[in-house]
C-alpha cells in the first residue's frame, strides 16, 4: 500500500462559527456535531478566530481510492505508529484515509511504515 505526504504544515482547531472556514482553501476537514465545530486545515489557512488550536502536524494519506468493503487499513496503520509511540489524528474523506502526526515523530512515523512493508512517498 502505498501512503504520500501532504507537503503542507496543518492545525487542528475548533472555530466557533462555520462562516469563518473557508472552504475554498485546499486541505479543509470540517466536522460538525452537536457539540463542536472542529478544522484540520494547513496553519497558514487558519481562520483568525478559534477556540483553541493545535499547530504543528504534518500528514500523509494513503494513495488511491479505498473501497468501503476494506477492514482495517486505519487501524493496522494506528497501531504501528502506536507500538512505536506515535499519536495521530485521522480524519476519512469519501476515497480515502488522512493520517496527521505532530511534526517531531512525522521522520519516524515515515520510516517504521516503511519498515513495516508501505511504499512512503
Amino acid at each position: 500500500m502505498k501512503l504520500k505526504r501532504v507537503p503542507y504544515d496543518f492545525t487542528i482547531c475548533q472555530v466557533a462559527n462555520a462562516e469563518d472556514i473557508d472552504l475554498d482553501r485546499e486541505f479543509s476537514f470540517v466536522a460538525k456535531t452537536d457539540e463542536e465545530l472542529s478544522l484540520v486545515c494547513k496553519t497558514a489557512d487558519t481562520p483568525q478566530h478559534t477556540i483553541a488550536r493545535d499547530d504543528g502536524w504534518n500528514g500523509f494519506r494513503i494513495q488511491g481510492t479505498l473501497d468501503f468493503s476494506l477492514i482495517g487499513v486505519l487501524s493496522k496503520i494506528a497501531g504501528i505508529l502506536a507500538e512505536n509511540g506515535i499519536a495521530i489524528f485521522a480524519v476519512s474523506s469519501f476515497n480515502t484515509d488522512y493520517i496527521f502526526v505532530k511534526v517531531d515523530k512525522f521522520g519516524k512515523a515515515m520510516e517504521v511504515l516503511a519498515g513495516a512493508g508501505y511504499t512512503v512517498e
